[in-house]
């Protein structure tokens, strides 16, 4: 038996699950990927891993639910969300359903090895001096409805009161920080 450290990916754009499994596996772990619930259930049966790399968007669903999964097989699991589609939400609801960090994308191998190791909150991290922009509130609501309709552009289109291609405009441009 190994004493490598063992991660599961959970991503749905395979090409990337690959490219952070290489490099993972380059730094001793041992990995596998999968590209949502159904294959991690799979996974699970003979798998059991130490870390896990979950994004919110994944086939058939969302991340959050994987991430409960993971949770209960193993509480004691350094679950990491990397995601695109990042908000305070689905930041909230992660950590609660057994993340211990929550990253946006673009993150490195470095950054998520990082978040693996913190344990404790830094109390240190300066406030923001200015106030949050409507077009964040908007862009953390949107994706906050988002997550609850486990992604569907058109019932989040139906619940927020805009139309689907409006949404789809809106989800296409970068986030204003």
């Amino acid at each position: 038996m190994t004493d490598a450290p063992s991660l599961i990916i959970v991503e749905d754009d395979t090409a990337f699950a690959e490219t952070l499994a290489r490099s993972f596996r380059r730094r001793g772990y041992v990995v596998e990927t999968c590209t949502g619930l159904v294959e991690l259930e799979e996974r699970l049966q003979t798998f059991s891993p130490g870390y896990a790399v979950v994004d919110l968007k994944v086939v058939g669903g969302s991340g959050l639910e994987c991430v409960r999964r993971l949770n209960e097989h193993d509480p004691s699991m350094r679950i990491v969300v990397l995601t695109g589609y990042a908000s305070i939400a689905t930041a909230i609801e992660a950590t609660k359903l057994g993340a211990c960090y929550y990253l946006a994308k673009p993150s490195n191998t470095d950054d998520i090895e990082a978040a693996f190791a913190r344990v404790e909150g830094d109390a240190s991290i300066p406030l923001t001096v200015r106030p949050t922009s409507i077009k964040t509130l908007e862009w953390e609501r949107i994706h906050e409805v988002l997550a609850e309709t486990d992604f569907n552009i058109s019932e989040t289109a139906r619940r927020l009161g805009m139309h689907r291609r409006t949404l789809a405009r809106k989800l296409e441009k970068r986030r204003i920080s």
